[in-house]
């Protein structure tokens, strides 16, 4: 439209018209004159505006969607950082646990055995040695620890130390097929020697090639010599096999030990012996027989069993 001098009367027109509808309509209230009219505009334009909504909600819902998603994000990111954390603790516990137990079962060998021992970590598996079926402690020479000391756990025999530097030391485990110790038959006085054959059983030949020997017999360490390398009566393992061969100058057992070689983490070097042998009181309790249920069937004869005499007396 021209701005010429005729529109703008028209337009000061209509703005008086609309304020004076205005005022009509606010002071009529519910009956209003121009309800009617409002009412109809809202029947033309009111599917225009939903269609303006419907294309502009979208766009909304999107910004919305944004900001909540980086909202759930952060909330999402910090529940597993906390999970994450509680695992991680709960993981730490369990290992903790776990050495308590290793700890609690060594202190109590060595007390049941009169051993002096130090405690030790397993920090290394190997050696620089080249041996085969080594690991690396975490205490030394300064610790008091020596060449050609027993090392043992809560379950038995772990081997003997064979380099010592400052702070930590190299042993030689049982299961090594350079290991060789002396043992003892349990309740008995047949002697042999064990040798570590990897990561099968211990091989034992007993000096009495007639010696009456079962699976299931328990053996311990003899002792050497000023109690160097092994201390005595430190538990080895139990007999799995017995070589039949039988008759002559020795006798071959297959041991398996105690300790399992291939998961330790707490052992103790036996840093003072024993004042006497402590013989077999270090071995764990027999673990008692499961009993075997009996059946007894009863036969009885059957009703319709013909009689002896009756077969007789028919014939």
């Amino acid at each position: 439209m021209r701005d010429t001098r005729e529109s703008r009367l028209l337009l000061v027109l209509l703005i008086a018209v609309a304020f004076a509808l205005i005022t009509v309509d606010i002071r009529g209230g519910e009956d209003s004159p121009v309800d009617g009219a409002r009412q109809a505009a809202a029947t033309v334009f009111g599917p225009i505006e939903s269609g303006v909504s419907s294309a502009v909600d979208p766009v909304g819902n999107a910004v919305s969607a944004i900001r909540d998603s980086g909202e759930r994000h952060d909330r999402l990111a910090m529940l597993e950082k906390e999970n994450a954390a509680l695992k991680a603790r709960l993981g730490s516990d369990d290992r903790a646990r776990s050495r308590l137990e290793q700890l609690d079962r060594m202190l109590k060998v060595a007390g049941q055995g009169q051993y002096g021992i130090k405690g030790a970590e397993v920090i290394a598996i190997g050696a620089a040695q080249g041996f085969s079926w080594t690991i690396t402690i975490d205490v030394g020479a300064e610790d008091g620890i020596k060449r050609d000391m027993t090392v043992l756990n809560g379950d038995g025999l772990v081997g003997r130390v064979t380099t010592v530097g400052p702070h930590t030391a190299t042993v030689l485990l049982a299961s090594d097929p350079d290991f060789t110790v002396g043992t003892r038959m349990e309740s008995g006085d047949e002697l042999g020697f064990a040798s570590g054959q990897g990561d099968r059983p211990l091989r034992v030949e007993l000096l009495n090639g007639k010696a009456e020997v079962k699976k299931g017999d328990r053996l311990v360490t003899f002792g050497s010599q000023a109690d160097r390398p092994f201390v005595p009566g430190v538990p080895v393992g139990v007999v799995s096999r017995v070589d039949p061969s039988g008759g002559g100058l020795t006798r071959t057992l297959y041991v398996t030990p105690y300790v399992g070689f291939t998961k330790l983490d707490i052992v103790g070097v036996v840093v003072e012996p024993p004042k006497k042998d402590p013989r077999d009181t270090v071995l764990p309790p027999k673990p008692k027989p499961t009993p075997r249920p009996t059946v007894t069937v009863t036969v009885t004869p059957s009703a319709e069993a013909p009689v002896d005499g009756q077969n007789q007396q028919e014939q």
